[in-house]
């Protein structure tokens, strides 16, 4: 007797394999078969016309604080999401000095513990709403190990490995950097291998933020792929974008870089996600320069004109190597600023602000230095071309779901299904949401559907999955998911949340 059957599905195992019109029968949290005449099960749920395939494995989110939210957060459950991977672009909840949490972003900084391990413990108490797997954060260490100082000592960097290290112990499945950020900026290849090194004592990928997604990408690139090469390690680049006009068109370079990487040896893959606005903090578009010494050392050279002019030199600088921020990737008319505690501000662009573009975005993070925004910077042939190649994964790049936000946090994954995959691609597009991102990332058992797997699975509508949601409105429900389930409990059923904290923090080898 099984404990679950879906019925007369059109079920895809995940592997880019052909669809089989079939039944699925879970029993004990895993699938236990699928075929037809499995016999009698204690709860039969009929899926006819619908897609049952594995719950899809998120590479690049930003949820690490939402399992303290007080209520559950159904929001990547909604989009089929089963497995999430967090601590992206170089930030983690530890290890975490509390003296250096002035350049963690202000959601991180407010469930900041001293170890990584002691964040895991906290967010399994708490209670996650999907499972979720944590990258150990390179900034993150840096500030621990070193504060924000662009220089690091011999003993710093040995600290900086040391907490690598006892983080992976902890469980932590990878080491993830952020080099367009603070204090990751200041970092060079020889500590990015140092730390990559430590990651391969437990055979775990390195996933990159890279230093330029503009002018400077493909030595971003080449750098990362270095990074992989020496460390003998896995390598996420993420969020693939050629951002800026001055790149439109660069997405040949990086798919052709990738594949000569693979071919050569290094075990590379990426992620991307379906829109053409990006979003992040303000900060970043200023050079790392500025961020030197900390938060109040950044807010007296903004108040300072000749330190602003400085500042704009070297942004405007075509130097890319030397970390110069991505103000030349911006026009003014692409910057929408999303958060700032001015609320009037919120949602104009830039270029409405009136006077000098410079001055102006100087002038709001002198105001709020953690104030955050959307930038319109990439072209829809780029994107066709990431979202259409095997190594390319989807990544959501979310933020946690409250305040204003980017709509990939609500409509990522039933965007993509739903605008950019026709039917004969499906057991590909699924192949890319799910078992690519797990086995890249050690979670054993998941991302895949077959007799043996656990039973995280997601039902879908092919002709309903989509996503309303605007940079505007971002948190529109997504439609066409219809079941999903989590070790075989029903989290979705009928499109909507069935309540509870059914997840899991995913150990290290998916403990």
């Amino acid at each position: 007797m099984y404990d679950l059957l879906l019925r007369d599905g059109t079920v895809h195992d995940g592997l880019g394999g052909a669809p089989l019109h079939a039944d699925v029968a879970i029993a004990g949290g895993r699938v236990a078969a699928v075929g037809h005449d499995l016999g009698p099960a204690r709860r039969v749920i009929g899926v006819s016309g619908l897609i049952v395939g594995p719950g899809f494995v998120d590479p690049h989110s930003h949820s690490d604080t939402v399992p303290f939210l007080e209520e559950p957060q159904p929001f990547k459950l909604l989009q089929g999401v089963t497995t999430e991977i967090a601590g992206n672009c170089g930030f983690s909840c530890g290890p975490v000095d509390p003296e250096t949490t002035s350049f963690i972003p202000a959601e991180l900084a407010g469930a900041a513990f001293p170890t990584l391990g002691e964040y895991l413990d906290a967010a399994e108490a708490a209670g996650p709403s999907n499972n979720m797997a944590v990258l150990a954060g390179h900034n993150t260490l840096r500030l621990a190990a070193a504060g924000m100082n662009a220089e690091i000592t011999s003993d710093g960097l040995a600290r900086m490995c040391e907490l690598a290290a006892r983080s992976f112990e902890a469980g932590a499945v990878g080491l993830s950097s952020g080099l367009e950020y603070v204090p990751g900026a200041y970092a060079d290849l020889e500590e990015l291998v140092a730390l990559a090194l430590v990651a391969k004592r437990w055979d775990l990928p390195y996933a990159t933020h890279m230093r330029s997604e503009s002018e400077g990408l493909a030595d971003a690139l080449d750098e990362a792929i270095a990074v992989a090469r020496r460390a003998g390690v896995r390598l996420q680049v993420s969020h693939c974008k050629a951002s800026g006009r001055a790149v439109h068109g660069a997405s040949a370079m990086v798919l052709d870089k990738l594949a000569q990487a693979r071919r050569s040896g290094v075990d590379v893959r990426a992620d991307v996600y379906p829109y053409l606005a990006f979003g992040t903090m303000l900060v970043a578009v200023l050079p790392p320069a500025a961020c030197e010494g900390g938060e109040r050392a950044l807010l007296a050279r903004l108040a300072d004109p000749a330190e602003r002019a400085a500042l704009r030199a070297l942004a405007e600088s075509p130097d890319t190597g030397t970390g110069v921020g991505f103000w030349r990737e911006l026009h003014p008319s692409d910057v929408q600023i999303l958060v700032h505690n001015d609320p009037g501000i919120e949602g104009r662009r830039l270029a409405d602000l009136g006077g000098d573009p410079w001055e102006a975005l100087c002038e709001l993070l002198r105001l709020d230095p953690q104030a955050s925004g959307v930038f319109h910077t990439m072209h829809e042939r780029d994107l066709a071309a990431f979202l259409a190649d095997p190594l390319i994964s989807i990544g959501s790049d979310n933020g946690p779901p409250v305040g204003p936000t980017h709509p990939r946090t609500f409509g990522t994954f039933p965007t993509y299904l739903g605008t950019y995959v026709d039917k004969e691609d499906m057991p590909e597009a699924i192949r890319k949401l799910s078992s690519a991102v797990a086995a890249q990332f050690g979670l054993a058992g998941r991302g895949w559907l077959g007799p043996g797997a656990i039973a995280d699975l997601c039902v879908f509508d092919p002709g309903t999955i989509g996503h309303a949601g605007t940079y505007q409105r971002p948190d529109v429900r997504p439609t066409g998911v219809e079941h999903v389930f989590l070790s075989g409990r029903q989290v979705v059923a009928d499109g909507e949340f069935t309540g509870g904290r059914h997840g899991r923090m995913l150990r290290r080898g998916g403990r």
